[in-house]
């Protein structure tokens, strides 16, 4: 996160532009990180399921996998 003296200098620097910048790319590293978080809370979700069906089991593999690749993606 930015703190105000990042703000501050941005500001003063002639940087409305920057501040904005900054401000913008705090929230999106913040909507990252509660991706991130759903993602792996689902993979855990996934992970603490038991099931003797092959099926099922199948099925669950290959949500895991995606949800994976997703948290991959966010990195």
């Amino acid at each position: 996160m930015a703190s105000s003296q990042q703000f501050a200098q941005a500001f003063s620097g002639g940087g409305l532009a920057k501040a904005e910048a900054i401000r913008e790319a705090d929230h999106q590293r913040a909507q990252r990180e509660r991706q991130k978080q759903a993602l792996n809370l689902q993979k855990e979700n996934i992970l603490s399921q038991r099931t003797s069906s092959p099926a099922r089991r199948t099925a669950l593999e290959a949500a895991l996998s995606q949800i994976e690749s997703q948290i991959a993606q966010l990195n």
